[in-house]
């Protein structure tokens, strides 16, 4: 018996339709179905934020929503906000700070980044560590990452590319 649902979606700007199992997550459909496989599934359980994507502009961990719950919304994961030049000065800060280690995490860091610095672009160091608090790096490059976040925060509010 065939329990697939149908749903319609917006991924990355291209409306996207597919029969998926219920239980399917949205982080799962992501990779299998759609090939978009820069978030990564850590955990599976919504704790260390690697597969951090938008929902309707609303940062989500992808392993947490079901695909089916995502029907009609707006999904953007790393590859179509990367390409999009939104991130460029936060991945280029990640770059010179040398945040980026192993990179398993790094796809959530950068979407969670952006985040706190749309709420704030003047985040300093305590707003951005309790930021990123639910996102683990287990390289541990926290400081690196911070940094890198503090330096795109300051790049942004002095208005240059």
């Amino acid at each position: 018996m065939d329990v697939s649902v149908e749903l319609a979606l917006t991924v990355n700007g291209v409306p996207v339709r597919r029969r998926v199992e219920p239980r399917q997550s949205l982080a799962d459909f992501l990779r299998y179905e759609l090939e978009l496989t820069g978030s990564h599934v850590g955990c599976e359980h919504g704790a260390c934020g690697a597969c951090t994507v938008r929902v309707d502009g609303t940062p989500v961990r992808g392993c947490l929503m079901l695909a089916v719950q995502a029907d009609g919304s707006r999904v953007e994961t790393i590859e179509g906000i990367a390409a999009s030049g939104e991130l460029a000065d936060l991945q280029r800060a990640f770059a010179e700070e040398n945040a980026l280690q192993c990179g398993f995490c790094t796809p959530g860091m950068l979407l969670t980044a952006q985040e706190i610095l749309r709420r704030n672009p003047r985040a300093g160091d305590v707003e951005i560590r309790e930021g990123l608090s639910g996102n683990y790096c287990r390289c541990t490059g926290y400081h690196a990452i911070v940094q890198a976040v503090l330096r795109a925060g300051g790049v942004r509010e002095k208005g240059q590319p």
